[in-house]
């Protein structure tokens, strides 16, 4: 029996490729035991409850279960970036995919910085207890085997997401329509985003913003909310379903993609494959996954605001998309 060990993922992108992921090997019938955060209660149905524990998310709660059954299972797939908390007589197997326990954004609070700090010491300690790592683009794989010590040969690049195309082409994009699929997470850079777009309206009277902070955020929602009530085009769709997703990407011309970190940037695939025009970060996850169409300086609201009048008013490149979905690696790794 192999463990899928998923215990720090409950949200965001790291949960969409979670669902895929079980969904998948569900569906190749692998004989996989789960071990999923308690706030993922009620989801995975698919999996029979003999081959799944749902359990508080702690570093205590992760290391008894693994003294309890470290010989019950032939592999292991730790899916957030932790190897296991004790050394195994088995292949182990960790994908890391957070950005934050590399380098920390300067704009990111003092305490979070302090608990980033926390984890990356405890990563460090643990990183022996892994075989091999997957990492999701190249740039990751030489940052992680640079900051930890890694053995790079012990580092692979294994890409994998769930398709979110529609077989039906827009031909009614909004041409001064952007698109920002994100969570509310400070290193998402939403408040020079909003900033940017409501300077660039003022000046040019065009454009439209669509964003999709929960109610999760309410500092961010609140500042949204007192944007629109000013008279601003944006639409802050909430959380919304992966399906209406595709809608969105193809009524609009533009991603605009602000993130001072990313270890993927999944919204990024999916707009180029539904499309969009990608206008990014000039930072070097976003050359790690595609050719974008346009860049700015993230951390420089003027210029963010100059990328969108630059969009709207020229005629600039299409965004070609650099990595594809390798999910049956994963499968033949595990079988």
């Amino acid at each position: 029996m192999i463990l899928l060990d998923s215990l720090y993922i409950n949200n965001s992108g790291g949960k969409i490729l979670l669902d895929y992921l079980v969904e998948t090997l569900e569906t190749n019938n692998i004989p996989v035991f789960y071990l999923f955060d308690e706030r993922c209660r009620g989801d995975f149905s698919i999996v029979p409850n003999r081959r799944k524990v749902f359990m508080k998310a702690t570093l205590m709660n992760r290391h008894f279960f693994y003294k309890r059954k470290k010989k019950k299972f032939s592999q292991v797939f730790c899916f957030g970036n932790l190897a296991p908390t004790i050394p195994l007589d088995v292949p182990v197997y960790t994908y890391f995919h957070q950005t934050l326990f590399l380098d920390v954004p300067e704009s990111i609070s003092f305490s979070n910085k302090a608990k980033i700090k926390v984890k990356t010491m405890i990563l460090n300690s643990l990183k022996a207890n892994t075989n091999i790592w997957f990492v999701q683009s190249e740039q990751i794989r030489k940052r992680l085997a640079s900051k930890y010590k890694v053995d790079i040969d012990n580092i692979q690049l294994l890409t994998f997401y769930p398709p979110l195309k529609s077989e039906t082409k827009s031909y009614h994009r909004r041409k001064d329509g952007f698109v920002y699929i994100s969570n509310g997470g400070m290193h998402k850079n939403h408040e020079n985003l909003i900033e940017a777009f409501c300077n660039f309206f003022d000046s040019s009277g065009n454009g439209i913003l669509h964003l999709t902070i929960s109610d999760e955020f309410p500092e961010l929602v609140e500042l949204i909310n007192s944007k629109i009530e000013l008279g601003y085009p944006i639409i802050n769709h909430g959380f919304i379903s992966r399906n209406d997703l595709i809608t969105i990407y193809q009524a609009n011309e533009y991603l605009i993609f602000p993130s001072l970190a990313e270890s993927f940037g999944l919204g990024i695939i999916e707009a180029t494959e539904n499309g969009c025009k990608v206008i990014g970060a000039d930072l070097p996850y976003m050359y790690a996954v595609c050719k974008p169409s346009l860049v700015f300086d993230p951390y420089s609201i003027k210029s963010i605001e100059n990328a969108f009048g630059e969009a709207t008013t020229k005629n600039i490149q299409e965004t070609e998309q650099l990595v594809f979905n390798e999910i049956d690696k994963i499968i033949q790794i595990l079988k």
